[in-house]
């Protein structure tokens, strides 16, 4: 049965290829795409090198120990991770700031023909799970309402796929779901509610079943998390841009963060909104057709989702065997080995989600990704994977093992420190020897590794800041508010950097040890940590970094005030998690002028849907009935060989310049 829907789908491409060169649709375009992982290595590799060579002069004079042999090490893979971020920062400004496209290499690419009506359906899907029933099912009618009633309203239909356990969520959203469809009229015909009884295999399962039962009726499903929320313009522009590049079966937006009082939720969603779209491009430079999925906020054709991504469970044991956590990850990468394309929108208009308000719940939601993205390692060597997808596994899981890295390092280079200052050293090592031995200090080298190193770290946000200056300054309430914001945002980077380093750190090796976490609902409302729990989750991490500060300090004041910067994030992590979970702190901010957004500025009507609504939301007091769902055309979904050569494989429709 796949093969006839997947011939039959092929032979509807090729037909809609030559009417969409007849009519001059627009088709994604790609120029030099085998080359551009060749250039982000011949800028990355040097530049390591270079980092390394500056290690190894500090070094070498005296000597090169066992621990100072570590550090190095370890410097060449955390130089390596940094130059590879700031490479791709560099290129998306200059991309940027010339308005040249990431695929194309040319002026911006056109958008898709807006003359061509949507010839498919469409699903939008929400999976939930345990969520406030409240946010849920505004932000779900928010998204119906933005089609309903426009000139694409009968190519979309609506789903909210509820995995909640707990029973009295269930029954809420039953009856919030029963209001819905009361205010929704003849257009309630198009939205429906599925809870499944058992959630097996979480939203991997949940979307499986989905796509068993009723995808057969759709050409694609948008697929939204609980929190987000997605314009007209931008679903039915994703719609377009499946219909008219027939080869293409993901297509992945950026969600941009939005509704956030507290301090730190309004510092993440800043610096989202400042620095995504030049990183955006960056990564879109060189990994072209290979990208990524985050789970949420894009479209995906759903034929070969079902042919190529039904997830097998993993042999062995944790951290790199069971359940597939992160799959999202892995979907994207198994739709690309099979031929088909992937990409990054780089326009960051109409997407939107939520972030975690306060650094508990971020680190929280940090502690399951490090889990997923870890386990990502054991699946590098899945056969036919494209480079850009096996690059896409191991930064995600770099991106939390440089803290642990980095850490090692600096606890290697006290120990280093600390025994130099505690021996008595030796001036004369052979027996021979005329000439004492000194002890050599290369500050010159060593001032240089420093801005260097602060020029991979910083130099990304420095140009991110520049670019939206000449650029995007009104989005953010003028220039002056904007280099307020930035100088903030600069700041409070600098002083929760540590406090970060250390969870992320402590979460990696919980994964390595074997210890597990459950994939609860996030807390999506804003909340302010009381002190007891901030010092709770603090006090390890704070006593570590006195007892470490005292010890350098009396022993090498040098390293002490090299360290002062890390040790000062450390020492007042519980204020700084109380402090900036302040909803007052944070709409103070805003007042002053201080980490102010485009939808703050202007605010686009799904936002505007959601706000109001969530003024006057209320749930039927009134018993529902479950409401219908379409019938069922289950299509299983097969389990995934990923050692072996996928089937069917993608043949080229397009052939891309």
């Amino acid at each position: 049965m796949f093969t006839n829907r997947f011939n039959k789908n092929q032979q509807n491409a090729a037909q809609a290829v030559s009417s969409y060169e007849h009519n001059s649709a627009w088709q994604l375009i790609v120029k030099g795409s085998s080359m551009r992982l060749f250039i982000m290595a011949m800028l990355v590799i040097p530049s390591t090198a270079l980092a390394g060579w500056s290690l190894y002069e500090i070094f070498l004079p005296n000597g090169l120990t066992g621990l100072e042999m570590a550090q190095l090490g370890l410097g060449l893979t955390l130089f390596a991770w940094l130059c590879m971020a700031f490479w791709t920062g560099i290129i998306g400004f200059v991309l940027q700031l010339f308005h040249i496209d990431p695929l194309s290499l040319s002026k911006k690419q056109k958008a898709p023909s807006e003359n061509i009506a949507l010839k498919a359906r469409h699903a939008v899907v929400m999976p939930v799970y345990n969520e406030d029933t409240k946010r849920i099912m505004v932000g779900f009618e928010a998204c119906v309402r933005e089609l309903m009633g426009s000139e694409s309203a009968a190519n979309f239909d609506f789903y909210m796929l509820s995995d909640t356990r707990d029973l009295q969520k269930a029954d809420a959203e039953l009856r919030a779901f029963s209001r819905l469809q009361k205010r929704l009229g003849s257009y309630a015909s198009q939205v429906f509610y599925r809870r499944r009884e058992q959630n097996l295999h979480r939203k991997v399962g949940n979307l499986k079943e989905f796509c068993e039962r009723w995808g057969g009726n759709y050409e694609a499903m948008i697929v939204l998390d609980a929190d987000s929320i997605m314009s007209k313009t931008r679903m039915v522009d994703l719609a377009r841009r499946i219909e008219q590049n027939p080869d293409t079966a993901l297509v992945q937006t950026i969600p941009m963060p939005v509704r956030q009082d507290t301090f730190f939720g309004r510092f993440v969603q800043f610096a989202a909104h400042l620095y995504s779209p030049m990183l955006a491009t960056g990564l879109s430079f060189w990994q072209t057709d290979s990208a990524n999925y985050w789970g949420h906020n894009a479209i995906i054709r759903i034929t070969p989702f079902m042919q190529h991504c039904g997830l097998p469970t993993l042999e062995g044991r944790a951290p790199f065997g069971g359940e597939i956590l992160s799959h999202d990850f892995v979907e994207a990468a198994l739709l690309r080995r099979a031929g088909w394309q992937a990409y990054l929108l780089t326009d960051t208009t109409g997407s939107y989600e939520e972030v975690p308000s306060n650094i508990v719940d971020y680190a929280i939601r940090d502690r399951r990704w490090v889990q997923g993205n870890i386990q990502h390692l054991g699946l590098l060597n899945v056969k036919g994977l494209k480079m850009a997808n096996r690059l896409h596994f191991l930064f995600g899981a770099f991106a939390y093992i440089s803290s642990l890295i980095l850490f090692c390092m600096l606890a290697l280079g006290t120990a280093d420190a600390l025994i130099r200052a505690t021996s008595v050293p030796e001036f004369f090592v052979s027996e021979y020897q005329l000439f004492p031995s000194w002890q050599v200090a290369r500050q010159d080298m060593m001032m240089v590794t420093m801005w260097g190193t602060a020029a991979l770290l910083f130099l990304p946000k420095l140009l991110g800041i520049v670019l939206a200056l000449i650029q995007r300054r009104e989005q953010f309430g003028g220039a002056w508010s904007l280099l307020k914001g930035a100088a903030v945002e600069l700041a409070m980077a600098v002083l929760i950097a540590p406090l970060m380093m250390f969870y992320h750190s402590f979460f990696v090796l919980s994964v390595f040890v074997g210890h597990s976490v459950k994939w609860e609902a996030q807390e999506r409302e804003g909340r302010k940590v009381p002190w007891k729990i901030a010092i709770k989750h603090t006090q390890l991490m704070s006593c570590l970094a006195v007892a470490w500060g005292v010890t350098t300090f009396y022993f090498t004041p040098s390293l002490f005030m090299w360290l002062l910067p890390v040790l000062i994030g450390m020492v007042l992590a519980a204020p700084v998690i109380h402090f900036s979970s302040s909803s007052e702190l944070g709409i103070a901010m805003r007042k002053m002028g201080i980490f102010i957004v485009d939808q703050e500025v202007s605010e686009c009507t799904a936002l505007k849907r959601l706000r109001v609504a969530m003024s006057f939301f209320a749930i039927s007091q009134h018993k529902p009935e479950v409401p219908a769902l379409p019938e069922s055309l289950w299509v299983a979904m097969p389990e995934q060989a990923l050692h072996e050569k996928p089937l069917p494989m993608r043949p080229a429709l397009v052939s891309n310049v």
